[in-house]
């Protein structure tokens, strides 16, 4: 694979990875399990499940590994557009087919870093139960394998002081489950290919929430 991209900064993404980490566990109680299963080194894409704004950031707080993510457009406001491209993440607008998202989150996997997206493409449920193909194009394209992640109880309650976040040094549970080729082997990226990878995709993701909800009582 190779693109005409030049991957956002991987020193950038370790800074919010160190943010990540002291304002997540210092807000928070985050409960990380299987992170060994994320491979310590090469392009690594990891699926993440979205019930809430605070899911990128614990995940960046709790990955092994430096994440750049994949961001909604509407993020990149006032200071936090060159805070957010200054620790690595990426700018996609998600009304049109974003051409430089796709070549910057290309770069990332050629370069051997780690992507994170939210395959529902928005908040909802958070129960991957309908998921955009380019979780499957980035897959294919790039050959990375794909970690599914569940985060769970972020959404669960609300805390009395800051609505829109869960109650301070309450437990949120993330847990990454086994690495998987979202491709056929085939190399092939027509739109069959990747309907048949989304496909592919969505069963591996929904066994994984179940498991995580049954491995943590959620």
């Amino acid at each position: 694979m190779t693109t005409s991209g030049v991957a956002p900064s991987e020193a950038g993404a370790a800074v919010g990875r160190r943010i990540g980490i002291g304002l997540m566990y210092g807000l928070w109680r985050p409960r990380v399990l299987g992170a060994w299963r994320v491979p310590s080194a090469g392009p690594v894409i990891l699926a993440v499940n979205h019930a809430h704004g605070l899911d990128g950031p614990m995940l960046m707080g709790t990955a092994p590994r430096p994440v750049h993510f994949l961001i909604k457009k509407e993020a990149f406001i006032g200071p936090l557009d060159p805070f957010l491209r200054g620790i690595g993440q990426l700018k996609v607008d998600r009304a049109t087919t974003d051409r430089k998202a796709i070549t910057d989150a290309l770069a990332v996997l050629e370069h051997g870093g780690v992507l994170g997206i939210f395959p529902e493409g928005t908040r909802g449920e958070g129960d991957f139960a309908s998921l955009r193909a380019g979780l499957a194009y980035f897959a294919v394209r790039s050959g990375a394998p794909v970690v599914p992640v569940a985060v769970l109880g972020s959404a669960d309650r609300r805390s009395r002081l800051t609505p829109a976040v869960p109650p301070l040094r309450s437990r949120v549970d993330v847990v990454f489950g086994d690495a998987f080729e979202a491709g056929d082997g085939s190399g092939r990226r027509t739109r069959t290919a990747l309907d048949e990878a989304t496909g592919r995709i969505q069963g591996r993701l929904t066994a994984h929430l179940e498991n995580a909800r049954r491995l943590t009582g959620r």
